[in-house]
């Protein structure tokens, strides 16, 4: 398997990908590829990486700056990550996630946040904090890893993409 950034020739696969495996999602808006294409059309995606095997794209990730009501900068959000439903539980999604963060950190981002679930996060690092919150999910949910500055304290706010359904 070989990780690399996504190329323009890459844009139908990924979506192809995000697709099928949030297809299977148990908690899903079903619209993760047009939250990735638009980021990409604004030129949001702060990180974008693949993962293939046989020149095929088997997994994806991406990472988008968020804000923080009490201005702290250089914020990241993991997500979304997907990979091929036939080949989740194999490693991919992990070798996204760590591939991502350390670009993060390459880049000067001061931390990153993801929602999802505990159990699969924990192992990268992140923790639920007291401080930081994101409306409308249970707080175990949402997490934070630090990098290189404290922790914020605040509301987070997601790319506008986010609520793209089409």
């Amino acid at each position: 398997m070989r990780i690399r950034p996504e190329t323009p020739a890459d844009a139908g696969s990924i979506s192809g990908v995000i697709e099928r495996a949030f297809d299977v999602a148990r908690f899903s808006s079903h619209t993760e590829q047009f939250i990735v294409e638009s980021l990409r059309k604004t030129g949001d995606l702060s990180v974008s990486l693949v993962a293939e095997r046989e020149q095929t794209i088997v997994g994806y990730v991406a990472f988008s700056q968020v804000a923080i009501s009490d201005g702290s900068e250089n914020w990241y959000g993991l997500g979304p990550i997907a990979v091929e439903p036939s080949l989740q539980g194999q490693g991919i999604g992990s070798a996204l996630v760590e591939a991502g963060l350390a670009q993060l950190q390459t880049i000067g981002a001061a931390g990153c946040v993801v929602l999802g679930d505990p159990a699969y996060y924990h192992r990268f690092g992140f923790q639920s904090v007291s401080g930081l919150r994101y409306p409308g999910l249970p707080p175990e949910y949402f997490m934070a890893r630090c990098f290189a500055s404290d922790i914020p304290v605040g509301v987070v706010t997601y790319h506008a993409a986010f609520a793209s359904e089409s």
